[in-house]
């Protein structure tokens, strides 16, 4: 009981920060930690997980309740750049809830090696329930095995919109008013949405 207070107390100032990030390590010793700092290079067993407000809490519809419950979605990642970003947007593209796990720690590869059958796997690596296991990023092959498990093509509510810091704009020197991307980093968003 005097170890779940503290755990309770971390979880509870973390959540009251919109959308962070936790993280769940255990220490040389073998003493488990949670922070919203990412680990230190010797830590074991390290999850990530996703941390948001009451607000943010929104109930996920019945088809994805329903597919996240008989197909569980587990990303087998590392730091492996452009792969893993595209991965990651497309799960939350979808509104696929997911686990995350960190292919660098060698519990996590060991766990990797038993998912896929073999002992060099490039990630990202996509887990869908227990039998469907896509190697590497392509997305016609990740998209096939969500819309097997029944999970919806597009997020079927609104995912809370993360803030982000305005940063100044950047003076191009060009009279027409700089290049297109600028242009479009600056659009409303429901000036880019699809119609």
């Amino acid at each position: 009981m005097k170890m779940l207070v503290p755990v309770v107390l971390v979880i509870a100032a973390i959540a009251s920060v919109d959308a962070a990030q936790l993280y769940r390590w255990v220490d040389a010793d073998g003493k488990v930690h949670y922070t919203d700092k990412p680990p230190p290079k010797d830590a074991k067993d390290i999850e990530k997980k996703r941390v948001t407000t009451a607000a943010d809490a929104i109930p996920l519809p019945y088809a994805v309740q329903q597919a996240a419950k008989t197909f569980p979605v587990t990303l087998y990642n590392a730091d492996c750049g452009a792969p893993c970003d595209q991965a990651r947007a497309l799960l939350e593209k979808r509104g696929v809830p997911y686990s995350e796990r960190n292919a660098a720690d060698p519990e996590v590869q060991a766990e990797l090696k038993k998912v896929t059958g073999s002992q060099d796997v490039d990630v990202p690596v996509l887990q869908v329930g227990r039998a469907s296991v896509v190697k590497g990023w392509e997305s016609g092959q990740w998209n096939t095995a969500l819309d097997a498990a029944g999970y919806p093509k597009t997020a079927a509510y609104k995912p809370p919109t993360p803030k982000v810091e305005k940063k100044p704009k950047k003076d191009t020197g060009q009279a027409d008013g700089g290049d297109k991307s600028d242009q479009a980093a600056q659009a409303p968003s429901s000036e880019l949405a699809p119609k």
